[in-house]
This record gives C-alpha cells, structure tokens and sequence, in this order.
C-alpha cells in the first residue's frame, strides 16, 4: 500500500489572519487551518504544504498571486532569513491590531472570562533602534543563501560576526547593519569583525567546539553608558589583550568594556566569572530619578522607553493611596517595587534568582528607598502561610511572572490570600488567560491593557487588573 503524499498543494488561498508566533493564517478547501511563516494578512497566495496534524496544515507561500494593502518594504536586507524581525514585512498599526487581538482571543477563549472594554494597545514610540542589549555570535563558517552556494565566485571570508539562524543552533548569519539596537551598537560590531579578521584570531566552531572568539554582548542605557562584553572560548593573553584594547582605543565612550573565559559547551555566562577589563562593572539605567545598577549578567526590560510607559500602567492599575502593603511577586531585580514604592506604605519583593535580588537591594540602596525588602526562593514553595503571617497581609499584589506563567500553587496561594487588587502583567497572554480562568470565581477582571514592547515582531505585554468581586 503506497503511503498519501504529505507535501500538497493549495492554490489562491486569500491569508485572513494572524496567529500565534508570528504566524498568518489561511483556510484550505477542506476547511483545515494553514499556518504561513512568510505572508501577510490580504496576501493572495499558492501553499505548499510541509506539515499535515489533525486540525491544521503547516505550508510555506510559494506563488503570491495578490500582495495584501497591508504589505510594507522591510528595512532590513536581512528580512526572512535572519527570522529576528518576523512582522517587518507588514504596516506597523496593523502589527498593533494583530496583537490586540490575540490579548483579546486568548483571553476570552482560552481564559473564558468576562472582560471590560479593553483599552487600545499602547505602541511603542520607537519602532527600530529600541533594544538595549544584543548579543552577538563568532563563527568560522558563516550561514550561505542559496545564490551563494550555487555561485561560482570566490566567497571570501567564511567568518561571521551575527545571529543564530532559526532553528539552527550551529549556524550564524553575519551582519552587518542590525535596525535594533542604535549606534555605536553596529560601529563596534563590524570593527571587531575586521580587527579579528585582520589579526587572524580564530572565529568560534560550534560544532567542533574550537576557536578562540565566541560572543559579544552589547548594552546600551538611556543614562548614555556603553557595556561590551566579549566571550572567548579559551585564555590567550597576548591575543585577548590585542582585541580589547583595540576595542577600548577605538570606541573611548565604552563604560564598561568586560570579558569572560567559556570553555565548557555552552555559551550562557550565568555559571561564569565575568571580569572587568577597563571601566566599571556595571551601567546605569534611569527612570523618574531612580537610578538601576545593571551589570553583565543583569535582568532589565530590553525596550528601556517602553519599559517606562509598562511600569506606569503597572502603578496607575494598583491606585496606591501610601499606606498600603503590596507584594511584588517574580521581582526580579525589583525595578516595578522599586518605581511603585514612594506611593506605597511599603513594598515586599519576591524572586527565585539569587543574583537578581542582590542585585535589588544594592538599587533600592543606591536610590534611598527604605520601604521596600527582598526575598529569594521558589515562589511555590517561599510563598506560603509563613511568609504572609511574617510580613503581612498585603493590599495588592503585583505578579510578573516568566512566559510560564503562574504556577497552580501560587495562585492557589493569591486565591488564600485575597487580597482586594491584583496587577498581573504578563508577556504571553495564553497562560495569564489560563491564570485568570483559575482566580475567576474570586476575582474580575476590570482593567485589560495590551502593551507593544517589541515592535516588527509578534510579541506583546499585558496588563490586567483583577478586582474582589
């Protein structure tokens, strides 16, 4: 018996949605859901088919029969391959009306809850040029498009200085202009490329595990202050000391220039020494006067600007009146406890990271702030009836928890507590829906506030206040 060919092909399909992780949406004639890495909303198109489940196909455009209304130039010649940017292709108040939806979708059909009026997303003022981190890998044998490969010219230089192909965990697309983080962020990135190239110090292969170069971490801050951070696989003084302090000679406005030592098999530098070679340890970031200490292995809201606008909302949803005790719950290095704490009676900060809540209370020393205190611990097991009989029972809570949302016994604890205002700010609105579904028979949704953090992408923050019913 032959086995059904998996691969089929559909014709003038029109794409009629946006969907989850980027991905638009078409219909085929049997009804099923197609889901498109590489169309738009109005896009008319021919489907080829690589995946087939029980309820949807998975398909690729490959004949655009009508570009949709909706369509723009993406900036960036690296569109499509470097897969960073996913929504470049389409208009930015669009991007914003797909995100709206989807708060609203998951929050109605997975989380099958009343909501208000909710309140149109909140983009961001900056749509290029908003990050302020990148990381950057080394390779000796560069990512190839397909015109290359087939070409018969000499290709040169095989090393690169970029990003992770999708999906690929061994192959770097080299760059050389990025339209997400502002300059000196892509100044200093080719001059390294050249230097290396120049002094032959040996590109990182990830899959031989051999080289010398292997990351660079660029911060940026609102204050003005430049962290560089490069990762080399191996010490080699003469040849560390060589790029560095060319590094340092050739960009002086550079803070904070760092380097770590990474020989095992990954490259997170979380279990690392992370040395300072000239400059501080650490830069600033600033909002409202406070001032955040942030050093290379540091948590901070990637988009600073809309950073600012999201911790607003935060604080305008809690109403704090001053003499109210709130909880601030996955804190990380408690920036939100830190901005709402002059409104509050006093502030308790919770985080499983050891490192960040270090880091938290050196800010809240830094910035004066004595009604606020931090605890580390795994927010299932830490908090618990003994932590609230010690510290209090709070007002409001606010929860920011991971893209995993809340863990079942945290908010059975929320549940225990009561308390009569909850601030959920979510980055995936898919679990907060399921989250809020769980706290429904207590709490109402009053306040739903979508915000953009990462324009031409499909990402987006919610904000969600829930009242005692």
């Amino acid at each position: 018996m032959s086995r059904k060919k998996r691969n089929l092909v559909f014709e003038n399909l029109e794409v009629i949605d946006a969907g989850a992780k980027g991905k638009t949406v078409a219909k085929a004639p049997d009804g099923k859901v197609v889901f498109l890495p590489n169309a738009v909303p109005g896009d008319v198109v021919d489907v080829k088919t690589f995946k087939k489940r029980k309820a949807y196909y998975e398909g690729k455009a490959i004949v655009f029969h009508k570009l949709s209304d909706k369509r723009v130039e993406p900036p960036c010649k690296y569109f499509g391959t470097c897969g960073g940017c996913k929504w470049q292709d389409m208009g930015y108040e669009h991007q914003l009306y797909f995100k709206q939806k989807e708060v609203v979708n998951n929050l109605t059909r997975i989380g099958h809850i009343e909501l208000p009026e909710v309140t149109p997303i909140l983009g961001s003022k900056q749509q290029y040029f908003y990050r302020n981190k990148m990381e950057f890998s080394f390779s000796d044998s560069r990512w190839l498009t397909q015109n290359e490969i087939q070409s018969d010219k000499d290709l040169g230089d095989k090393n690169a200085l970029g990003f992770h192909i999708p999906g690929m965990w061994d192959k770097i697309l080299d760059i050389d202009k990025c339209h997400l983080q502002e300059d000196p962020s892509n100044a200093i990135r080719n001059a390294v490329k050249q230097f290396a190239v120049a002094n032959s110090l040996e590109f990182f292969n990830t899959r031989n595990q051999k080289g010398f170069l292997r990351t660079m971490m660029i911060r940026t801050s609102s204050t003005g202050d430049i962290m560089v951070l490069v990762q080399f696989f191996k010490e080699d003084v003469k040849k560390r000391k060589l790029l560095l302090d060319f590094i340092s000679e050739e960009f002086p406005e550079i803070t904070s220039l760092q380097y770590v030592i990474n020989g095992k098999g990954n490259d997170t530098i979380y279990d690392q020494d992370v040395i300072c070679y000239k400059g501080q340890d650490h830069i600033f970031e600033e909002m409202e006067g406070l001032k955040f200490k942030i050093n290379a292995k540091s948590f901070y809201q990637t988009n600073s600007e809309q950073a600012y606008e999201l911790y607003k909302i935060t604080r305008d949803f809690a109403r704090l009146m001053g003499n109210e005790l709130v909880y601030d719950l996955y804190t990380g290095t408690g920036t939100i406890a830190q901005f709402i704490a002059k409104k509050a009676k006093k502030v308790v900060g919770v985080e499983s990271v050891p490192d960040a809540i270090e880091a938290a209370k050196e800010n809240a020393q830094l910035n004066n702030i004595n009604n606020v205190e931090f605890f580390v611990g795994d927010m299932k097991q830490v908090f618990n009836d003994d932590f609230i009989s010690t510290h209090g029972q709070p007002d409001v809570i606010i929860t920011d928890p991971p893209r995993d949302g809340m863990h079942k016994d945290v908010v059975a604890q929320l549940l225990n507590i009561g308390a009569e205002k909850i601030v959920y700010v979510s980055c995936n609105s898919a679990t907060q829906a399921r989250d809020l579904a769980l706290m429904d028979a207590m709490y109402k949704v009053t306040k739903v506030q979508p915000v953009d953090m990462f324009p031409q992408t499909f990402h987006v923050e919610n904000v969600v206040l829930l009242e005692k019913r």
